[in-house]
């Protein structure tokens, strides 16, 4: 593989990236990780590449495995390799070879870890309880770890500090909402080349992702419902005008389905029995077990591989339906990602949980950043944007600050 062209997206993603930059000049400046072993599980994409190189101008020693068998960019790992950086995988891994690359992340012996869906630090509380003593703290991406964190925490699990960096604004009402929305419809077209106006489409789950999706899908022409399992999020959607209802009644109505809740099998085979002829179904949560592929793949006579990442399933009515990129992320597996502008944001935060877990004496359990610095990531992206905001003038101040003074 050549790894020029990793380079030149390196560069590009750089250029779109300008708050991120910032923080490197920042870091390069003065060291707040010096001395520190980072290892990270993310997508290994051209954005993660310029995170990999900010924490490394603060003075980090870092190695990257991917989080996803289907999300690497393979020109971005080897560009990454090329300069002497530890990047562990390749698009299209298996399993086995999955878990093999996040144990040499492991083997760097990290102070901090960087998960995107916990499984670092679930190989650690699992198998590698070894590195529990010189583990300062991690820092969480999304909401599929955030979920399984608390989980550890509630269960007295949890024996390091984590940061929840998935529950920054500036990430999950920027990254899921923004990114997810636009990156999962780019992998559905990229997969099929479907037409999206004039179609059904479900999203189950109405998330910052699933708000997203279903959005884009409305921008696109499409006709949404949206399938919900919890009281307010499903009142929001009726509200933001979209069609609630019952996956069962959905299956009937969707041309294309799309998967975001963080959960498994939302989508199973007694709803794949009520699709129509063509249906299509997408999964842009972070594994791939919110669509029943198993169940499919068992239920079905045949199956083929129709496109790279578009498997056609046979039914034994001789219906036809279409998983993509079998069951895992369509928006890293069919398309790349989320745009760098927005993925800058998520990776600010990144970096400066790092810079505070070394600052700071946390106790072992689920951290959110302090207000503060979601608020100067949101005011480092202004910047670059060229956006400028008022300020409050002194009497404003006094004012919120007090309670006396009412209607006059």
């Amino acid at each position: 593989m050549n790894d020029d062209q990793g380079k030149n997206n390196i560069a590009l993603a750089e250029r779109n990236m300008g708050a991120l930059m910032k923080i490197r000049e920042r870091f390069e400046r003065e060291k707040p990780l010096k001395g520190l072993r980072i290892g990270m599980a993310l997508h290994i994409t051209k954005e993660t590449a310029v995170l990999v190189k900010t924490l490394q101008a603060g003075g980090a020693d870092v190695a990257v495995a991917g989080c996803n068998p289907l999300s690497t960019q393979d020109d971005v790992a080897e560009a990454l390799r090329a300069e002497g950086i530890k990047a562990y995988g390749y698009k299209g891994e298996t399993s086995e070879e999955y878990y093999k690359f996040l144990n040499q992340v492991l083997d760097l012996r990290p102070h901090i870890t960087i998960d995107d869906g916990c499984d670092l630090i679930t190989e650690i509380h699992l198998k590698r309880t070894d590195l529990l003593g010189e583990l300062i703290g991690g820092c969480e991406e999304t909401t599929t770890g955030i979920i399984r964190l608390h989980s550890m925490e509630r269960e007295g699990a949890l024996r390091v500090p984590i940061i929840a960096v998935n529950d920054n604004k500036t990430k999950h009402l920027m990254d899921n909402y923004y990114g997810t929305g636009q990156s999962t419809l780019d992998g559905i077209i990229r997969a099929t080349n479907v037409l999206f106006c004039g179609k059904t489409v479900v999203i189950a789950g109405y998330g910052s992702c699933g708000k997203g999706c279903a959005l884009r899908a409305r921008g696109l022409g499409s006709n949404v419902i949206v399938t919900e399992v919890d009281a307010f999020p499903a009142l929001q959607a009726h509200m933001d005008g979209f069609r609630v209802m019952k996956m069962e009644d959905a299956a009937s109505l969707g041309d294309i389905f799309i998967t975001v809740t963080g959960n498994k099998h939302v989508i199973r085979p007694e709803h794949v029995a009520r699709m129509k002829n063509g249906a299509i179904m997408a999964n842009s949560g972070h594994f791939d077990i919110e669509i029943d592929v198993k169940g499919v793949r068992e239920m079905a006579t045949e199956a083929a591989r129709v496109r790279p990442f578009m498997d056609r399933f046979t039914l034994s009515d001789g219906k036809e339906v279409y998983i993509l990129a079998e069951g895992r992320l369509i928006n890293l597996s069919a398309a790349e990602g989320h745009p760098s502008e927005v993925m800058s944001m998520s990776f600010c935060g990144q970096a400066l949980a790092c810079e505070y877990l070394v600052q700071n004496r946390l106790e072992n359990k689920v951290h959110l950043l302090p207000e503060e610095i979601d608020e100067a990531i949101s005011r480092l992206q202004l910047e670059v944007m060229g956006i400028s905001i008022d300020k409050l003038t002194p009497e404003q101040i006094e004012y919120l600050n007090s309670w006396q003074e009412g209607t006059s």
